[in-house]
């Protein structure tokens, strides 16, 4: 086929019936041909058009902004009321529009003027629900695809652009009203969400209702709710709380916020928190000064039956809360060639390590634990060339700002400590200063910033491992200075006294200790010859030990911990090699598998669990949504 060298005059109502249907959005950045010979007429095409050209006699052409200048024309229309042919009555104005506009833009217009019903055929059709204002904006949307959502026009536009099925208005509405998420706001616009069948946007907000739910329950909003949603609030596993205390101490400020008309529904609304993971002082605590529970005798009689449970270490059936937020394991400090002060995180959604703020003095032989949200590094050795002691430090770490504190420091310096939480506070057993190995155990009070001697265990403990299960302390094997312990002592803390249980069926130090449900888990360590990779699992209901798999790489001086009733084993040292290697084990199918190593090889790390910290950047509004983001503390109604 030839082309032409030039072209008659085109009259755009002259052009043949090309078929249409074969010509997409994509017709509009590339040509094509109706055969294998096809190129671009070299001559200026017409602004805001592009065509395919493929002989003289049949060119399709789309114009760009055709679609747009069409239907600014027809608003211009609109506004000089040119052949409209309905009227809207809404309140005390009218609106003159185009049916076939409206019905376009609307299934419930669509309906309206096309199903049969009355007004069908009626000039004027009135409409109730919806105010002027947010009528005006909506016809506006439906012939300019523009709308502008502001704080004073949202909480009508939103029920308005629901009732008339105008989607792309109810997406903006929902898009702005993420965007101003607060503290102060949330529970109302969850409320406001449901109530108008927004369900993704009710489940965002209720989303940011659990992971700040701390602040929220400072709010007038949280003290506003009727017994029936404070319920349906604080009995969900994903509240985002550090200590159970936190949900307990908000019902008691809504119930003192009309305690005349409220505190006798807390019988029913006590049943909703989560008790059984209060410390028993606390709990006592509570009966004997609490107002609120003294004036409800069966609130007393419940608290009274938990504590007896706690106190006498009868395991739970009630599950901790699960924050629907991202976890982080943090490694601190550790041992290759010299003591290092690294802090690092791992993101166990994202498999990846982020490095952190460092420690303040390099230590290795640290313990570690997440306590209230802070992770706290506790003792260890400043192993260093020509630096060398063994510590009393302790830090703790912010994971909000990324940085560290000093503590109160411990009674005496311990390396190779071993650190668990119970009850709140923070214990430290055993360890070593110099070449004097400890029995000595004390405690810390993060409230006080104080340290206590407890009772000592019956043997000095280097390496110990130490758990915790049902309010009892466990310290695990540990080296003497003589000889490796496969003995086990358990602290009660209620007459602080340690009694002697079932021993392991190996002596070793330096081994990973992990808790899950009922069972402590032993994982590796050193029995004086060689680095382990056995595991052994003790049942404290049973008193029992027995193995279960091995790791894949024997290592001692490793560090564990516990994220989704799965067990971590990172690093550690084989007898040759400081390690990277990362193990998992699953309880549940008694098998190990691999993980993401750790950044660089080290050994006599701690390590610890925490939730991330609430993120308040919420996702962007979409670009073709006009929003006035000037505030955040918008209250939908």
């Amino acid at each position: 086929m030839h082309y032409k060298t030039s072209l008659p005059c085109f009259d755009p109502m002259l052009a043949d019936d090309a078929d249409e249907t074969t010509m997409d959005e994509d017709d509009c950045y590339s040509s094509s041909s109706h055969n294998s010979s096809t190129r671009r007429d070299p001559r200026p095409q017409a602004q805001g058009s592009c065509y395919n050209s493929v002989d003289m006699g049949d060119m399709s052409f789309m114009m760009l902004d055709y679609l747009k200048e069409a239907m600014k024309s027809m608003d211009m229309m609109r506004g000089h009321q040119m052949l409209t042919d309905v009227v809207l009555e809404v309140g005390n104005e009218l609106f003159h529009a185009h049916r076939v506009v409206l019905a376009a833009a609307s299934p419930y217009f669509k309906a309206m003027f096309t199903g049969g019903l009355k007004e069908t055929d009626m000039n004027r059709v009135k409409l109730q629900g919806v105010s002027p204002t947010a009528m005006a904006r909506l016809i506006r949307f439906m012939y300019t695809g523009k709308i502008r959502v502001t704080e004073n026009t949202v909480c009508q536009l939103l029920p308005a652009a629901t009732m008339l099925q105008v989607q792309n208005v109810i997406q903006a509405c929902c898009d702005f009203l993420e965007r101003q998420l607060d503290p102060s706001n949330a529970i109302g616009i969850a409320s406001f969400a449901e109530q108008h069948g927004c369900l993704e946007l009710c489940k965002k907000a209720n989303q940011y209702i659990e992971r700040h739910f701390c602040q929220i329950c400072q709010e007038e909003e949280f003290l506003q709710l009727n017994t029936i949603q404070l319920i349906n609030l604080i009995k969900k596993d994903e509240l985002n709380v550090q200590d159970e205390k936190e949900v307990y101490n908000a019902v008691l400020k809504w119930v003192r916020y009309d305690e005349d008309n409220r505190h006798t529904k807390m019988e029913c609304i006590l049943s909703a928190v989560r008790c059984q993971f209060l410390p028993p002082k606390f709990l006592n605590d509570q009966m004997t000064n609490c107002e609120v529970i003294k004036k409800t005798p069966a609130c007393k009689e419940y608290l009274a039956r938990i504590f007896k449970d706690l106190t006498l270490h009868i395991r739970t059936v009630v599950k901790e809360r699960c924050p629907n937020i991202p976890r982080v394991i943090y490694i601190a400090g550790g041992y290759y060639r010299q003591s290092l002060d690294i802090l690092e995180g791992y993101n166990v959604d994202e498999k990846v390590w982020t490095k952190l703020d460092r420690l303040t003095v390099p230590r290795s032989g640290l313990g570690g634990a997440f306590l209230k949200g802070t992770f706290y590094a506790v003792g260890g050795r400043n192993n260093s060339p020509g630096n060398s002691y063994d510590s009393d430090w302790v830090d703790k770490y912010n994971p909000i700002k990324d940085h560290w504190r000093p503590c109160s420091p411990m009674s005496v310096p311990r390396n190779r400590v071993g650190v668990a939480v119970m009850d709140g506070l923070l214990y430290a057993v055993g360890g070593s200063e110099g070449s004097k190995y400890h029995s000595s155990v004390e405690c810390y009070d993060p409230e006080a910033d104080k340290w206590t001697m407890i009772k000592p265990m019956h043997f000095r403990r280097l390496a110990v491992g130490v758990g915790v299960v049902n309010r009892l302390l466990y310290a695990i094997g540990g080296y003497d200075g003589i000889e490796r312990h496969s003995s086990v002592e358990c602290y009660h803390p209620e007459n602080n006294e340690w009694t002697m249980v079932s021993p392991m069926h190996a002596p070793r130090s330096g081994a990973g200790v992990a808790a899950v449900n009922q069972y402590i888990y032993v994982v590796g360590g050193y029995d004086g010859k060689n680095q382990l990779n056995s595991v052994e699992r003790y049942d404290t209901e049973r008193d029992l030990w027995e193995y279960v798999a091995p790791m894949r790489v024997s290592r001692s001086a490793l560090s564990v911990t516990v994220l989704d009733c799965k067990i971590y084993a990172m690093g550690g040292y084989d007898g040759s090699n400081f390690l990277t290697d990362v193990e998992i084990y699953d309880p549940v199918a008694d098998k190990w598998e691999d993980g993401v190593p750790l950044t660089s090889g080290r050994s006599g790390h701690a390590s610890a669990v925490c939730y991330q910290p609430p993120c308040d950047k919420m996702c962007a509004v979409s670009p073709s949504v006009s929003t006035d983001c000037t505030t955040s503390k918008l209250h939908c109604t």
